[in-house]
């Protein structure tokens, strides 16, 4: 086929497909184009991939239920028209015996940039479509504890993370930046819908010839690149908020704090200044305090202190920090040294939530709408928060705190799960292997056999991007994509929407789903907005047919104003804040009214329940993967030569490596009390002393699938994490730190068998 245009998460490329691989050809536009594009090259014919609509022995034999097998159990491949009966009469079972309530629709959205083929939208449409609902879950596993925080204390998330601070401020006017949790470029690669420049180490690079400061707060160096000649601050993972307290209080306690932005724009300072002088329980939150917490010399943190009063100062917190216990914490009291400063809705200055996480944050947004499959409406109100999945599944019925309210778990028999691999995002994986085979039936759409696919008890091969036409775009990005097909799908790989449609008409939901359109008559519906607002400007607005035949749009960009938080500071009594108190939420009434002892009324030090021990001695930092997007095609070029011997890396601090008798290369077993997994060791300064760090997104791989706590031979660090939600208010992922042990693993050395396809009966089952 000749090359075409495409875009994924990780850019835009053109790609041609030789009938056995892909060749990549990252967009010229580009300035520094993501490795991620190489993993779609041996991807397409991998023998990983789903061939065939399969469905696992034991449900075919037995019928749907609980089952111990799921996991463990060879798979027959069906026809599709079986395949589809098989799909529609289990819906329709579940729904006439326990209703649309028993039924949860599972996805995570990132599985394709596109705005039609978005597997998260495409079975919440089919849910709604054929049932009226469905279970469904709330927030994600990247901000769960922020989605639910930031409204309490500023408004809502992508007002703060989005439009707010560009990176074009940052160069101009910034003298500071924070960088809690750093701003690794590894995260900048990512943006849902496409990105087509990536910009931001260009951007450090400028600011810090310029003279900015950057601060990379981290047990990782290199969560800022060397372009922004950081600082390297490295207090003990998950202490970050002591650090931020001991701050203000040199500010506070040296009158060097801006009093007069506390009066005028923020309510609640009054009472949070007791708990930060000690006043309300006797301690200070002064450096000593926070030097024996943090690590970090009390004089390392009053300089860092005088060093921010009078600038223009950043504060950032990124994702990482608030994917752990009591995660809520940092996120706000970040935004409470931002006030402090004064900082608060300048440009280039105050408080930026995630930026330099994903690619949108510290971009101007588009000035024309980019449309999305609409999903319809959803008449069920169970949910729950999207990291409770195997609470819910291990619990029906019981209760949960969320957000002010209890509520109880749904009894979910059925999962539909499309576009998204549990087994990557969730914790302890030793648990929600039971909580999968509490389901009377799991069903799957996947390209490839991923731990979730092997757990489902009917698998329906789906086409990768490459192989179907869509439409690249994302409200951050000028640059808007005609994602031509690449190449013919792989094997009997069908479209989600075409394998949706054929399931709503046997459940009598065609029309409803389809609205009698075909792929291309979607792709031109969705496209028709973003060029009736571009006519609408007098600027270029070609019709469907000349935009797919040139292969890509430029959008124009809106005004970098600095969105909500400039115009808050500019007229606090015309553009309040959507806050009770219409000001920054230093304390918060209605958080205290909850109750909830491990999210009080104001930001605040909380200890973790899980510190190292003598038997735990070390942190495991289980952070995003620089190699591949979450755990997607982990069997792609650039994955596979980032691991050793088919392992997946860690990275351990040469005092504690030679403590533990470790060599560079030497396969380790990292162990908690939920589990163990094995990596490959490698010694480096670049993580801090007391430290491991594991990229997540290694497919799980059990050594003994049958045993109940099997030791993944790959190197997924979820075998070791916990499974607790960050605090009753969000009850958020936690799974970024862990405390673990480490050792040289001297054992036979399994095979892995990770990207291997499971037993397959030989026959159709027809």
């Amino acid at each position: 086929m000749k090359e075409g245009p495409h875009s994924a998460h990780w850019g835009t490329f053109f790609a041609r497909f030789d009938g056995a691989a892909i060749s990549v050809r990252p967009h010229p536009a580009d300035p520094a184009p993501s490795p991620l594009l190489y993993n779609l090259t041996n991807a397409i014919r991998h023998n990983v991939r789903v061939p065939t609509p399969m469905v696992r022995r034991g449900w075919l034999e037995h019928g749907p239920g609980p089952d111990d097998r799921r996991g463990n159990d060879e798979y027959v491949p069906v026809s599709w028209d079986r395949a589809i009966g098989l799909v529609a009469r289990e819906i329709g079972r579940v729904r006439d015996l326990h209703g649309p309530q028993a039924i949860f629709g599972g996805s995570y959205g990132w599985s394709s940039a596109g705005r039609f083929h978005h597997a998260q939208s495409q079975v919440h449409r089919f849910l709604n479509a054929t049932l009226g609902g469905y279970v469904r879950s709330v927030n994600n596993y990247s901000a769960g504890a922020a989605m639910v925080i930031m409204p309490h204390v500023l408004g809502r998330l992508d007002d703060v993370a989005r439009r707010n601070v560009t990176w074009d401020q940052i160069v101009g006017h910034t003298e500071v930046v924070l960088a809690f949790g750093g701003m690794a470029v590894r995260n900048t690669q990512i943006a849902s819908g496409g990105i087509s420049q990536h910009t931001e180490r260009e951007a450090m690079r400028k600011a810090a010839e310029r003279g900015c400061r950057f601060f990379c707060i981290s047990p990782l160096r290199p969560d800022l690149p060397e372009e922004a000649r950081a600082t390297w601050l490295h207090p003990r993972p998950g202490t970050d908020t002591a650090l931020m307290l001991a701050i203000m209080h040199v500010l506070v306690a040296e009158d060097l704090h801006d009093r007069a932005f506390l009066d005028r724009y923020c309510s609640g300072w009054d009472e949070f200044e007791d708990y930060l002088l000690g006043r309300r329980d006797g301690q200070p939150k002064n450096p000593a305090w926070a030097s024996g917490i943090t690590g970090i010399a009390a004089a390392t943190i009053i300089d860092l202190a005088h060093l921010l009063h009078g600038k223009r100062s950043l504060v950032v917190v990124s994702h990482s920090l608030q994917r752990s216990e009591h995660g809520e914490q940092p996120v706000w009291m970040g935004v409470v040294l931002a006030c402090v400063l004064g900082q608060l809705g300048l440009p280039g200055g105050g408080y930026n939530y995630a930026l330099g996480t994903l690619a949108h944050y510290g971009k101007r947004d588009v000035a024309v709408p980019i449309s999305a499959l609409p999903q319809g409406s959803n008449k069920i109100d169970a949910f729950i928060p999207c990291a409770r999945i195997s609470d819910m599944l291990l619990n029906p019925g019981g209760e949960f705190d969320y957000n002010g309210r209890r509520y109880r778990y749904p009894h979910a028999r059925l999962a539909y799960w499309a576009g998204g691999n549990p087994f990557h995002h969730h914790q302890d994986l030793r648990r929600l292997r039971e909580a999968f085979r509490r389901l009377d039936t799991l069903i799957v759409h996947e390209i490839a056999w991923t731990a979730t696919a092997r757990h489902a008890d009917i698998v329906l091969p789906c086409t990768m991007t490459l192989e179907r036409e869509d439409i690249g775009g994302t409200s951050t990005d000028s640059l808007m994509i005609a994602m031509h097909r690449i190449a013919p799908p792989y094997a009997e790989a069908r479209d989600d929407y075409d394998i949706f449609a054929d399931i709503a008409e046997k459940l009598g939901g065609r029309a409803a789903f389809t609205e009698g359109r075909s792929s291309r008559q979607w792709l031109a519906h969705l496209y028709e907005p973003t060029r009736a607002a571009l006519e609408k400007r007098g600027d270029f607005a070609p019709d469907f047919d000349t935009f797919w035949e040139l292969g890509e749009l430029r959008l124009p960009l809106g005004e970098d104003n600095g969105g909500m938080l400039r115009a808050f500071r500019a007229d606090p009594a015309s553009h309040p804040l959507p806050t009770p108190s219409g000001k920054v939420q230093i304390t918060s009434p209605a958080i205290a009214s909850f109750g909830y002892a491990d999210c009080p009324g104001y930001p605040a030090w909380l200890e973790s329940t899980d510190p190292p021990t003598r038997a735990y001695p070390l942190y495991l930092v289980a952070n995003q993967p620089a190699t591949r997007l979450h755990s997607q095609l982990d069997f792609g070029r650039t994955s596979i030569q980032s691991k050793r011997g088919n392992r997946e890396v860690c990275r351990i601090h040469p005092a504690d490596a030679q403590a533990r008798g470790i060599a560079d290369g030497d396969i380790v077993r990292l162990y908690s009390a939920r589990g163990a997994c094995l990596a490959s060791a490698r010694i480096t300064d670049e993580v801090m002393a007391g430290v491991v760090q594991l990229p997540t997104g290694a497919w799980y791989d059990p050594d003994d699938a049958a045993s109940d706590n099997p030791m993944c031979i790959h190197g997924n660090p979820n075998t070791v994490t916990r499974d607790i939600g960050t605090s009753s208010l969000a009850q958020g992922c936690s799974g970024q730190l862990t405390a673990i042990q480490v050792e040289r693993y001297d054992g036979p050395l399994p095979e892995v068998r990770a990207h291997q396809p499971p037993r397959i009966a030989t026959g159709d089952g027809a």
